[in-house]
């Protein structure tokens, strides 16, 4: 009998591992809904032959998008899966089990995260739980552009078993993560700057971004022992860091524009 959840897929673009993750549910959930995002590729053709729902919108405000994504769904028992996400054969029996009569409301989920073939270990990255299983009339996401907060009532559990993550395929794809993500971080924090000038100049300045870009090494590289991963963790290390630093110089170019 399959579990009585909506599993909502965040797509866009994502004709080669759409697939994967849909399969990955088939048969285990009673409701699949992919929401795309405007895909110019077979995305949506794909998804509508393995015969789940969907929708297509596009996102403009992360936050917002999730919660009008998860509105769709029939059940109060969501779980949240981007293209490049696996539910584990483990989990998925665990979260059968706890769904039937947990007292929580929402779950957060440890996460296996890959760059390329490689499950990154260590730098804090592991088990690096995200909350991806939740009851969505207690459940929703402040409507910012990027890293958006949760917003809950009740309580959360914590399920043992791995979401297998295949976030990265290469560098190369890992670079251009980062770097349309310190755009949205830069656009979060000037729409900021015109309603709490106070605050934003506070957070975004040049003594708060080199601090968090040495700092962020730091803590990625020696205290969380990214080391462990050889040259991969010192990667991730740098490219962590140099997050803080290009996000605070995207906001001065978005502030001098005005």
């Amino acid at each position: 009998m399959k579990v009585s959840l909506s599993v909502v897929v965040l797509a866009k673009n994502e004709e080669r591992r759409i697939v994967d993750c849909i399969r990955s549910v088939l048969g285990w959930a009673d409701e699949i809904i992919v929401v795309d995002d405007e895909s110019t590729d077979n995305t949506c053709q794909i998804a509508q032959e393995l015969g789940v729902r969907v929708l297509i919108k596009k996102m403009d405000i992360e936050g917002k998008h999730r919660n009008w994504a998860y509105a769709q769904a029939k059940n109060d028992w969501v779980f949240s899966v981007d293209a490049d996400e696996r539910p584990e054969e483990e989990l998925k029996k665990e979260i059968k089990e706890v769904i039937a009569s947990t007292p929580h409301t929402y779950f957060s989920i440890p996460f296996k995260t890959y760059v390329g073939d490689y499950w990154i270990r260590w730098g804090g990255w592991y088990p690096g739980p995200k909350v991806k299983l939740f009851r969505k009339s207690k459940f929703r996401y402040e409507e910012v552009e990027v890293h958006p907060r949760i917003i809950v009532e009740g309580s959360c559990g914590r399920l043992k078993n791995d979401v297998s993550h295949y976030s990265y395929k290469n560098w190369e794809d890992f670079l251009d993560k980062t770097n349309k993500q310190t755009t949205l971080e830069a656009v979060k924090w000037y729409k900021l700057s015109l309603v709490n000038p106070k605050k934003a100049g506070y957070k975004m300045n040049i003594i708060h971004a080199l601090w968090r870009t040495l700092d962020r090494f730091i803590r990625t590289f020696f205290v969380k022992k990214g080391y462990r991963d050889g040259f991969i963790g010192f990667m991730i290390a740098y490219f962590s860091s140099l997050y803080q630093m290009v996000s605070y110089a995207k906001y001065r170019e978005l502030i001098k524009r005005t």
